[in-house]
């Protein structure tokens, strides 16, 4: 399996879409765990890297590299 492509203030797209029907979410925090915020309500939630990384379905935007 190819390794995600992914870092700090991408948006992202999960599997699943999020309650409030929005299904973009931008990485807020990358460490042991990751912290998302969805695009739609600004809900956080913060889960391991390894459970994200199977959830993760494609990366929407890149975040701007300096």
């Amino acid at each position: 399996m190819a390794k995600k492509d992914f870092q700090l203030n991408d948006v992202v797209e999960m599997k699943k879409p999020h309650p409030c029907g929005d299904n973009r979410w931008k990485i807020i925090r990358m460490g042991a765990d990751i912290r998302i915020k969805c695009m739609g309500c600004d809900h956080s939630v913060l889960i391991p890297r390894r459970r994200f990384e199977t959830k993760l379905k494609r990366v929407l935007e890149r975040a701007e590299t300096e």
